[in-house]
């Protein structure tokens, strides 16, 4: 037999005993707070299912591509790994970016299952998207439920990004179920653009018992910071982008976010992956992130070995049929036809930037 020829058979033996994993994650840039967690988490799922034997004995190749939360180059990552042939994607913390890698892997046939973007309408138009994570719809009425019912906070004001899809989904779905539950919208602004000050003075004018803000991790940061240094004390509440280590600082009051999990080395369900996190990286997960990267990636690794195959149509096939997916931040089961999970919310209260309080919330998803 020709030199080629066999060394041809060589390299198809060797990709058959891996299974090729794209994972699209921001690694620097506005989203790297939410990201770089997640991507950790996903990396340590990969390490610990190859170390017990792989997928049927084969490995996981994890292919990493850095978006820079950049969405020209987050769907550059998406066509660079559809041509190494991967089986499925992982990866992404915000609809915006997802939407940038959605239509070269929708039109590949490549399975997606999103770890933190929580649009539940993406899950809607696109076949091959699942999430790991509850949706925008589900934690906006768990943060609505907590003010007006939990809290006895009556009046809000809303603060939007107006540039960011995520936002727009988010305050939409709490302004419809906080007035649905008897809550007053008294004040509603775009923080693109706006001078802070009189924003600030905006918000004092409208008197409102609460502030719900629906920005990224890096804006909500700034938004804060305004707000207090206007002597404004009023709780700001927010949706799993405040799940942030640029929210964890004094000065910053009380914040009330929605996320997907309180990881304790305390709790049955969450100590194993703190106490693993920690042994990989030598600090413990810095939020919720963190174990939805490490779900998505089990997730898809049990979605692969339910297939016995990793033909990407085969394998979207066996994530439609997931049921009861015991995960870090929950169960996960898609039935219906709707790929978005139903899972608890995690409602934690923050008090200049320590955790002063947590709750598990179980709103109904919208229709």
């Amino acid at each position: 037999m020709a030199g080629g020829d066999q060394s041809s058979i060589n390299q198809e033996n060797a990709s058959q005993q891996v299974i090729k994993i794209g994972s699209i994650y921001n690694l620097a840039g506005s989203q790297s707070s939410l990201d770089l967690p997640s991507a950790r988490g996903a990396r340590l799922a990969a390490k610990q299912i190859n170390s017990s034997g792989g997928i049927d004995g084969k490995q996981i190749d994890l292919i990493l591509c850095d978006g820079g939360s950049d969405s020209a180059k987050v769907s550059e990552c998406a066509q660079s790994l559809i041509r190494e042939n991967v089986s499925a994607m992982v990866g992404l913390s915000d609809t915006d970016m997802l939407l940038a890698a959605l239509p070269a892997t929708s039109s590949a046939g490549i399975p997606f299952v999103t770890s933190g973007a929580t649009s539940p309408v993406l899950a809607e138009e696109y076949d091959s998207l699942f999430l790991a994570c509850f949706g925008d719809d589900v934690q906006a009425a768990a943060g609505a439920l907590y003010a007006f019912d939990g809290m006895g906070l009556k009046r809000c004001s809303l603060l939007v990004d107006g540039d960011m899809e995520y936002a727009i989904l988010l305050s939409g779905y709490f302004k419809d179920r906080y007035r649905d539950l008897g809550g007053e919208i008294v004040m509603e602004a775009f923080i693109n653009g706006s001078n802070m000050s009189s924003l600030s003075r905006a918000v004092v004018a409208a008197g409102p018992d609460m502030i719900y803000l629906a920005a990224g991790p890096k804006q909500a940061g700034e938004v804060i910071e305004a707000l207090r240094s206007s002597g404004i004390i009023a709780p700001v509440f927010g949706g799993d982008s405040f799940d942030s280590v640029d929210l964890r600082r004094a000065g910053t009051g009380t914040i009330v976010f929605s996320t997907h999990a309180l990881l304790d080395d305390n709790s049955s369900r969450t100590a194993e992956f703190v106490q693993a996190y920690r042994a990989e990286y030598g600090y413990p997960p810095e939020n919720a992130f963190a174990a939805l990267g490490y779900d998505a990636v089990r997730l898809l690794a049990e979605a692969i070995d339910a297939a016995n195959s990793s033909d990407p149509q085969a394998i979207q096939a066996a994530l439609g049929n997931i049921s009861d997916f015991q995960g870090v931040t929950g169960r996960i089961s898609y039935g219906s036809g709707r790929r978005v999970p139903e899972k608890d919310v995690t409602m934690i209260t923050l008090s200049d930037g320590e955790i002063a309080g947590w709750e598990a919330v179980r709103p109904e998803q919208s229709n």
